[in-house]
């Protein structure tokens, strides 16, 4: 009796969710054809140190952000989220230095974070981002606290594009501190796209990275795959060593900078390599590619791809 009561119920809740699925209405979309560029999230172009109707000047790192930061950097936003000669975008690009995230030790300047997530928010993008150690001026150095800790010399003897002693077991020691603090703090972050693994050279662009010792860049590389599990990561192709650690890490994208560069009407290649005939896309990211390992990362995390100076510098090339 009671088999059969139990099979009585389960029919009638399935007539139910019968009749309610019959009683649906069918709803044909069909999309219009259009020739305007389509801003899927995630996907296409990025602004870089600026976000949508900004329209600065300059591409802006840390203090030329953009109006609503700061008002140094030519910034014309009037509400508007349109670009000028540059299509809408969905991602905003932001490098931001050390020393100004990290101005005392231990204490942070998470606000300035805060402030770019929200407004990437606003002008309808995520955040993309990087934190450099260190860049190319002396007014871009490592943090003053951290200056004071290890001494001279702001450029480091054997590597042109090292500020201190990488190897230094304080570096990846303070560096990896503060990473692992920001990975606490927004790892899952709802706009925040992606974050770049930089951990050494100039602007965090992993130059002398084959300099450094095993158990150094280990530690570099594991305050972010440690600290990012949600928030995909982003490796620059670099040394084959670093890469296919962090690899072994987690799921890591790979980003590369000059994309377009096949041989422009200009001297950059001459001044890269000293030789007209060489290309950035096809005497680097392709071998990059494959000798680094992530050959088929795209799979499983994000690629990003920085253009050789600018879209409207291509126009008068």
């Amino acid at each position: 009796m009671k088999k059969s009561y139990y099979f009585l119920i389960a029919f009638y809740v399935l007539s139910l969710m019968a009749i309610d699925v019959s009683a649906q209405k069918t709803i044909t979309v069909r999309f219009k054809e259009t020739d305007e560029v389509l801003t899927n999230p995630g996907i296409g172009f990025m602004t870089f140190g600026q976000f949508n109707g900004d329209n600065s000047k300059s591409n802006g790192d840390n203090g030329r952000i953009n109006v609503d930061i700061s008002k140094k950097d030519g910034s014309s936003f009037n509400g508007k989220l349109e670009n000028i000669d540059y299509p809408m975008t969905s991602i905003a690009y932001f490098r931001l230095d050390w020393r100004v995230l990290e101005p005392e030790m231990g204490k942070y300047n998470w606000s300035l974070i805060d402030q770019v997530l929200k407004t990437a928010h606003e002008r309808r993008q995520t955040l993309l981002l990087r934190i450099a150690p260190y860049a190319g001026g002396p007014e871009r150095d490592v943090p003053d606290w951290y200056r004071a800790m290890v001494g001279g010399p702001d450029l480091w003897p054997g590597q042109a594009k090292w500020r201190v002693d990488a190897n230094d077991p304080r570096y990846a020691e303070y560096f990896g501190k503060f990473i692992t603090a920001l990975g606490k703090r927004y790892d899952g972050h709802p706009d925040l796209e992606a974050v770049d693994l930089a951990i050494v050279g100039f602007w965090g662009e992993g130059a002398g990275s084959t300099m450094l010792a095993q158990e150094t860049m280990e530690t570099l590389v594991n305050a972010y795959t440690d600290n990012f599990r949600k928030t995909p990561l982003i490796m620059l192709l670099g040394d084959k060593k670093t890469n296919k650690y962090g690899l072994s890490r987690a799921n890591v994208g790979w980003r590369v900078d000059c994309l377009g560069d096949v041989g422009f009407p200009h001297d950059y290649p001459v001044k890269h390599k000293g030789n007209p005939g060489w290309a950035i896309m096809e005497n680097s990211i392709p071998q990059g590619i494959i000798n680094t390992g992530m050959k088929v990362t795209w799979e499983k995390a994000p690629v990003s791809l920085e253009i050789c100076h600018n879209l409207k510098q291509w126009k008068l090339w």
